[in-house]
């Protein structure tokens, strides 16, 4: 059995006093399919931000792919970010760039070759179904459209892990269904998927595994699981 993912007595106190993490241990396999579920202010986003280092645990132990978030120095934060891909749920686009170049410059800050960037991207956006979009801008696209690009910048780096945090949040029923299904495909392909979401319908009918965290502890770990709250 691989852990891709595991997390230790962690601890997250913020500098206000605020306990976000209350001794956490989890682990999670390579390949997996995981909701993170939980009323708002339960520590859902920071266990999210810990796993690609935007926050640091005040105590315990992160390994991810071997390494020890706790331990990593700040100039190595950009290597261990190339492994994880991260969507958010306002895109975070560059609105300037074109779906292409918005998706090429995820490989051009660690200079990619010209030769296989064309490809990797042209290859990211087959699979988010947006090649005919790759001249357009963001703000020409649905709101839909907008995340299937963050998609693919999150993962035209082949990330072994890729994290959202409330990815179908600011969209509509139908349109979030097929941004869970763009997630689906991808985990098929061999990427772990971590997505912390409030949305109980697609958490309910989807049957992968649900991590639920209340008041910063993980209160519930289970197999094919259901959202579990009243919305």
């Amino acid at each position: 059995m691989i852990f891709l993912i595991v997390m230790k007595d962690v601890w997250k106190t913020y500098p206000n006093g605020v306990m976000a993490i209350n001794g956490i241990d989890v682990q999670i396999q390579k390949g997996e399919f995981v909701f993170v579920v939980g009323p708002s202010g339960a520590g859902k986003s920071t266990f999210i931000k810990m796993i690609y280092r935007e926050e640091k645990p005040t105590k315990g132990t992160i390994i991810i792919d071997d390494t020890n978030l706790a331990e990593l120095k700040e100039r190595h934060v950009p290597y261990l970010r190339r492994k994880i891909g991260v969507v958010f749920q306002d895109f975070k686009l560059l609105p300037k760039l074109t779906v292409y170049e918005n998706v090429a410059f995820a490989l051009e800050v660690i200079d990619e070759k010209q030769e296989d960037i064309k490809r990797k991207v042209m290859d990211v956006l087959e699979i988010v179904k947006l090649k005919n979009k790759a001249r357009a801008f963001p703000d020409e696209l649905s709101g839909g459209e907008e995340q299937r690009v963050s998609i693919a910048r999150s993962i035209v780096n082949k990330p072994k892990v890729v994290v959202a945090d409330e990815p179908t949040g600011n969209l509509d029923p139908d349109t979030a269904w097929g941004i869970v299904d763009t997630f689906k495909e991808i985990n098929e392909r061999g990427t772990t998927v971590i997505m912390a979401t409030h949305n109980k319908d697609i958490v309910d009918k989807t049957k992968k595994r649900v991590i639920a965290i209340d008041g910063g502890r993980i209160v519930r770990d289970e197999l094919q699981g259901e959202y579990g709250y009243e919305i």
